[in-house]
């Protein structure tokens, strides 16, 4: 078997040869996309794309005031919590690591707004600023365009739910991470870091780094970084770990896929449990909810040991295949959930565009399938949300439908990622020797 330590500066790309005129028309796309003139475009719309979500949120559009209040009351009161430094550990809604405490004291940068003000501004910058590093991205000598424009227009289909949540913030690290790890491994892994200590996930953004060098120096300065901040928040704050037993008392998330099955059962009057607001979410309660909560945490499981099966018998390694790496386990995470919630399309959007700036990657198929879950999810939230909780054939259609295209598209991925990394050592041999 043999590996790589490191990426590839510009892999081969057999398939053009096949293709030249396919390969011309992307050619000339992506010029043209790079343009001074399509750079303009896509400054303009991302201007009237995010000022009219801006507009759905403070004009109470597809009732908005519900998805403002996460940050008026919710975050807000937390706010004041921490200006004490202490964690809201009291709340069982505070389910996030203590570095999750700076994002939400940021607005404090901002003092002539209020606070609602202040942390949509940085919220709206934050996604700025995740465009620009994914059109800076596309300049690479496999770059493309596509990713930036996956970003541009997935998230106005969100409508206001992305500027009253802080997962565009986390997105930013996780996409920044993997930007860097191409060639600063060390860089790729202090922001994977960071990002975990906020919320987690960012941290599997390593998992396709290439074996040798580079892992090494990834995982360490994510190490490094972890324990560093997580010491600067124990000297600040006090029990700054708490959160893990609220994150555990979680149940069954309506949106979840556990969820749409209980709903699926509950429509067809099969199951007599009714749904609960509890942990700053609406959840299933009545028989067999913890058995559901006890499978989806085993398919977690078996998630994370294919994901390490795949580490260790991939041997072939391409510009994409970190980033493909990264939307794949954050993919298999996500599905098996207890819990699914609308912003978590966020995070899967930030992924696939990372993966759509590289022409090698194996996941552009999963990634406009994610397009469409992202759309039917706008309709689950905000717009029918009325339905989804009154277990209405529409609202049951819509759930299943999703959870569906997400479960396919999680499949699909694993699929396409194992086909294109764990190859035959004869082929990886003769691959090798032809370099």
């Amino acid at each position: 078997m043999t590996t790589t330590s490191s990426l590839p500066a510009d892999p081969a790309a057999p398939a053009t040869a096949a293709a030249p005129a396919a390969h011309r028309r992307r050619t000339s796309f992506e010029a043209a996309a790079r343009g001074r003139g399509a750079l303009l475009g896509i400054a303009g719309f991302w201007l009237a794309s995010r000022a009219a979500m801006l507009w759905m949120l403070v004009n109470d559009f597809f009732s908005s005031n519900l998805v403002r209040v996460e940050v008026t009351a919710t975050y807000h009161n937390w706010y004041d919590v921490l200006s004490t430094w202490t964690l809201p550990q009291h709340d069982i809604m505070w389910q996030y690591p203590p570095a999750a405490a700076a994002v939400f004291l940021s607005p404090d940068l901002l003092p002539f707004l209020t606070y609602f003000q202040a942390f949509v501004a940085l919220t709206v910058l934050c996604d700025g600023v995740v465009l620009l590093g994914l059109v800076r991205a596309a300049r690479r000598s496999d770059g493309s365009m596509a990713g930036a424009l996956l970003w541009l227009v997935a998230l106005p289909m969100m409508m206001a739910t992305p500027f009253a949540r802080y997962d565009i913030q986390v997105t930013l690290l996780a996409v920044f991470a993997l930007l860097a790890l191409r060639s600063r491994p060390r860089a790729g892994g202090v922001v994977a870091g960071i990002g975990a200590m906020v919320k987690v996930w960012p941290l599997l953004t390593l998992l396709g780094t290439p074996r040798g060098r580079s892992t090494r120096d990834a995982l360490v300065a994510a190490v490094l970084s972890c324990a560093a901040l997580l010491a600067v928040f124990a000297a600040l704050f006090s029990d700054t770990l708490g959160f893990l037993g609220n994150q555990g008392d979680r149940g069954v998330q309506v949106e979840s896929l556990g969820g749409s099955v209980l709903m699926a059962a509950r429509f067809l009057d099969l199951w007599p449990g009714w749904i609960d607001f509890q942990y700053g979410a609406f959840e299933y309660i009545g028989p067999y909810v913890p058995d559901i909560a006890r499978a989806s945490l085993a398919l977690t499981l078996a998630g994370f040991l294919l994901l390490l099966l795949w580490r260790v018998r991939a041997n072939h390694w391409t510009s994409a295949t970190p980033f493909d790496a990264a939307l794949c386990a954050i993919m298999v995470f996500t599905v098996t959930s207890r819990v699914i919630s609308p912003q978590y399309m966020i995070w899967l959007l930030g992924l696939a565009a990372v993966c759509l700036t590289s022409r090698n990657t194996t996941q552009r198929p999963v990634a406009w399938l994610l397009l469409a879950a992202n759309a039917l999810t706008t309709l689950i939230f905000p717009v029918w949300y009325a339905d989804i909780l009154a277990t209405s054939a529409l609202g049951t259609a819509l759930l299943c439908v999703r959870n569906g295209l997400l479960l396919y598209a999680t499949v699909w991925s694993v699929v396409r990622l194992w086909k294109a990394t764990v190859l035959p050592r004869r082929a990886a041999d003769a691959g090798t020797a032809t370099v």
